[in-house]
């Protein structure tokens, strides 16, 4: 009885220092794809804010800037709940980042005089979308 008790705890902790040591292993999944003007290491919270801020100063949706997934069936329009490809790059998106950087470089340039501050999240931001689209999805000047 008293071999079979021993037994079973090395077993167990084998098995637990297997668990422990698979899950150093383990990638988080905190990495995003394509990635060209964000920081490659935000979070996930500071990403949904990020897109949240836009949706709403320009009034519009996830879809207006990301692609649905492409249609695998013989069907011509995509479902309604088919997910966005947020990796997928198109015109929109690379406005969206050209946008991005221009709000960045103005801010830096003309609102951040400590140059001490170099993380994009400290900056002073002056100019935003809603300076020039004042909740419209193109600015009001077009």
């Amino acid at each position: 009885m008293r071999l079979a008790k021993k037994n079973t705890t090395t077993i167990l902790v084998l098995f637990l220092i297997a668990v422990v040591a698979s899950s150093n292993m383990i990638v988080p999944r905190t990495k995003f794809k394509n990635l060209k003007v964000l920081p490659a290491d935000i979070s996930e919270k500071q990403l949904d804010s990020i897109m949240d801020t836009y949706n709403r100063a320009l009034k519009v949706s996830c879809d207006f800037c990301h692609n649905k997934q492409p249609v695998t069936n013989s069907l011509l329009l995509a479902p309604a709940d088919t997910p966005l490809d947020f990796a997928a790059d198109n015109g929109m998106k690379e406005e969206a980042r050209r946008m991005m950087r221009l709000t960045i470089d103005l801010n830096q340039q003309y609102f951040n005089h400590d140059s001490s501050v170099k993380k994009m999240g400290y900056l002073l931001n002056v100019v935003t979308c809603n300076t020039c689209h004042r909740g419209n999805p193109y600015p009001v000047y077009e």
